[in-house]
């Protein structure tokens, strides 16, 4: 029996993420993004806050990108977050090195303009060679 279920063709047909729906995947889920980008940069000395409304924007850039690009679903969080903490990752040696010797921590505050900058070109660059026949 099992060799004939292999066999037989399953489809499931999901409805899209809502901008609700990663902002609770960015913070209520254990080990989220949020946290392991955090922890992450903590071992480099700099500590990141995320406010709401950064996380708000997030979400809300995830959503808009699945919806008019490819919806990929949450793993669209994963190259926004990338995109927002890039830079901050660029200079954490060289902060680290700054600190060395020193307990001062770096802070590094992500709220929703720094969001904006760092991921409205994701939404003016979206790719139209889709639309060409």
């Amino acid at each position: 029996m099992p060799e004939l279920q292999g066999r037989l063709p399953v489809r499931v047909t999901l409805s899209p993420l809502t901008e609700e729906d990663f902002r609770k995947i960015l913070t209520e889920k254990e080990c989220n993004l949020i946290e392991q980008h955090t922890a992450l940069l903590q071992t480099e000395g700099i500590e990141v806050d995320f406010t709401q409304d950064g996380i708000h924007e997030i979400a809300r850039f995830a959503a808009q990108l699945n919806a008019h690009v490819e919806n990929i679903g949450a793993r669209r969080l994963s190259t926004i977050i990338a995109r927002v903490v890039g830079d901050i990752s660029y200079i954490a040696p060289s902060k680290a090195k700054e600190a060395q010797g020193i307990s001062q921590v770096h802070r590094e505050k992500i709220d929703a303009e720094y969001v904006k900058s760092r991921v409205k070109s994701l939404l003016e660059h979206v790719d139209l060679s889709r639309f060409v026949l």
